[in-house]
């Protein structure tokens, strides 16, 4: 049996296929496309060890998934393949559109003719584990958190291509009897993250002496969640998940993004100290059209049913994912030089 990942050569992709890799026996399957957020780099370590394949593939060629269905007869699917920054999909929304809509939707319809062909324990063991974000429920004041129950109020090109997405899922399960998993979670962080993303692209302007933009006041709030925590959690939901059902998976870590960068700037005064200290570099800048005040994740329900709960804390994980900045410029040097070089997105509203 095997593991099937979409999307497996980006940042939450990678980060689950390290560690299926590490706790599990099973052969795991990468399709990704290979744009400009998915590195090869990411996930090369396991294809040289003979834990991984990738198949560059696009999730929209339907008859070519449906192939890759039956041919890897995978024990679940997770399906991470997405475009995910808010930013690029103010810029360009059509995009969002067909991977995250249209891409799910041929995604279930390969794991939909996988299951249906299966019998006995095989078929009862199959899942399809869709990984989606808690920016399907909108936008929080200061109180409350997001849970399982809370209102889809998607208020981004990107936030709304999900929610169809999940919804494309759930119906799936409802109409089809597909064993649909569907995940929300909060801000993920950790290595091997693509630099347009507000933890590394605020580590590598300080490498570089830069300034640091931050939106608006900074005032800002999400919930951050490790990433390797998050591959525990979607691992946790293929093996004793209820089929159907949604899990909310945060961090328990809420801070402001001004907090971030802050301390982004603190552990770099550390490691790498300037004339100045790195905060001096902050510089607030207009703010992202209809930014979304604040996120919080309550995961009790997983929590509960599934014994899940994050192992790091947010001090620690975030010094490690600084540190491991700092060691790998061979992974980020090639992504500003070919694909992004810390510019400004989301400007086209």
């Amino acid at each position: 049996m095997t593991w099937l990942v979409t999307g497996g050569a980006g940042f939450i992709g990678s980060a689950l296929c390290h560690y299926l890799a590490r706790e599990t026996d099973q052969k795991i399957v990468v399709v990704d496309k290979l744009t400009y957020a998915g590195n090869r780099a990411s996930i090369e370590s396991l294809e040289a060890e003979g834990r991984l394949d990738l198949i560059e593939a696009d999730i929209m060629d339907a008859p070519r998934m449906a192939r890759i269905v039956e041919e890897t007869a995978p024990e679940a699917i997770f399906h991470l393949a997405a475009e995910t920054h808010v930013d690029r999909s103010i810029d360009g929304p059509a995009a969002f559109v067909a991977t995250n809509v249209a891409g799910t939707c041929t995604m279930l319809e390969a794991a939909r003719a996988f299951h249906d062909a299966l019998e006995g324990p095989q078929k009862a063991a199959f899942r399809f584990i869709h990984v989606s974000t808690d920016e399907v429920f909108g936008s929080l004041g200061d109180e409350g958190a997001f849970r399982e129950t809370t209102p889809y109020a998607p208020s981004s090109p990107y936030s709304a291509s999900k929610a169809g997405a999940d919804h494309l899922a759930h119906a799936w399960h409802h109409t089809y009897g597909l064993p649909v998993i569907v995940s929300n979670c909060s801000n993920n962080y950790g290595p091997r993250q693509f630099p347009e993303k507000l933890i590394p692209l605020m580590i590598l302007k300080c490498l570089a002496g830069e300034t640091l933009p931050v939106y608006g006041n900074g005032a800002n709030v999400r919930d951050w969640l490790h990433a390797e925590d998050h591959a525990r959690a979607l691992l946790e939901m293929a093996k004793h998940g209820v089929p159907g059902e949604t899990y909310c998976v945060g961090g328990g870590a809420e801070r402001t993004n001004i907090q971030i960068v802050e301390t982004i700037c603190a552990l770099m005064d550390a490691r790498r100290p300037h004339s100045a200290p790195h905060k001096s570099l902050i510089q607030f800048v207009k703010d992202r059209p209809g930014h979304d005040y604040r996120y919080a994740i309550d995961a009790g329900k997983i929590a509960g049913e599934l014994g899940w709960a994050p192992a790091r804390d947010f001090e620690t994980g975030l010094a490690e994912t600084v540190d491991w900045y700092i060691a790998h410029p061979d992974w980020w040097r090639p992504l500003q030089d070919r694909v992004y070089a810390g510019e400004r997105l989301g400007t086209q509203a």
